[in-house]
Parts: structure tokens; sequence; C-alpha cells
């Protein structure tokens, strides 16, 4: 299925924020214990490169609702700086999330590849992710969009009492900064 990508919306948020909690609780997809706030969130991510996936509902109703109220929040994709220092201004941290009930269908790939076609166009030259090794379907995600695995992270962190591993996968364009 084909789902409609546009750029995130300051009013998108109380469902992106749903969609980040709903990954925080599987406890394979962040450290993070607690979505946070906008101000929060905003700030730590830039300001282009921040995409959703929607889904229409009641199709037949659609002209007489609003935009929004129209299409269903499946997931969203984002782009951290990877570093404040100026040589790294094309390295970015991806963050992709979809809703629990549209996991498998296709709507994280959708996204993850649109993400990396906006990311390109505002010249980001690398990719990175950081996962833990037992998101097998997150890894497998990434890869299949051209990320390589370059290492392990051992006990790069704890989530509650467990330190937990990541594995460190990229994808460098051949597009910019070649």
């Amino acid at each position: 299925m084909d789902y409609p990508i546009l750029p995130m919306q300051p009013e998108h948020w109380p469902a992106v924020r749903e969609i980040y909690r709903q990954g925080i609780e599987t406890g394979q997809a962040t450290f993070e214990t607690e979505p946070p706030d906008w101000e929060r969130w905003n700030h730590g991510h830039r300001e282009d490169c921040r995409l959703v996936a929607l889904e229409p509902i009641a199709p037949d109703a659609a002209d007489f609702l609003p935009p929004l109220a129209s299409l269903r929040l499946l997931g969203w994709a984002a782009l951290s700086p990877a570093s404040s220092r100026r040589v790294y201004s094309g390295v970015a941290e991806v963050s992709i999330y979809v809703a629990a009930d549209a996991r498998g269908k296709g709507v994280g790939k959708r996204l993850l590849e649109a993400l990396i076609e906006e990311s390109e166009a505002h010249g980001v030259w690398t990719l990175q992710a950081g996962i833990f090794p037992e998101n097998v379907a997150s890894a497998g995600l990434h890869k299949s969009c051209g990320f390589r695995e370059v290492g392990r992270r051992r006990r790069i962190g704890k989530l509650g009492d467990w330190w937990r591993d990541t594995i460190l996968l990229e994808r460098r364009s051949s597009r910019v900064g070649v």
C-alpha cells in the first residue's frame, strides 16, 4: 500500500507523541522512558527532514472533514544533528517510529525511503542509526534501505537497570558529498 508522506507540522505532535510512546513501551526502540514535550522534541531535531505517513480514513466522508480529520497518522521519521560541529553538518541520526497497529505493513519502509530523499535534498551525506540488537525488524528495515552495520557499541547506556548495546548503522549518500 502507498501511504502519503508529508512534512510534519506542529499540529501532528499529539499523534507523533503517541506513536513515540508506543515505541518506548516496547523497550526495544530507545533509551528514553517517556516521550518529551513538544519544545524539547522540536529543539532536538532538525527543522527540515521531519515526515509523517498518513492513511485516509472514511474516504467517502473526506470531502466533509477538515484535512487532518480525514487522515490517520501511521508513523513518523525525523533527523537529529549528529554533532554541533560544522564539519559534521551533513551527518544526521535517524528516528523512525510506526504506530503499533501499522507495523509490518510497509509504513516504515515508505517513511525511511522518503527521509533518505529528503535528507539528500537538504545536503545530508551520512545518515546513522543506533538500534538495539534485539530490534531485528528495525535493523532489517535500515539495511533494506542501504544502511550498513559499522559496529556494536557495547553497554553504551542503561535502560532502567540494564546496560544495553546498540548496533551502529550508517548510510552514505551516493549523491551528496561525493
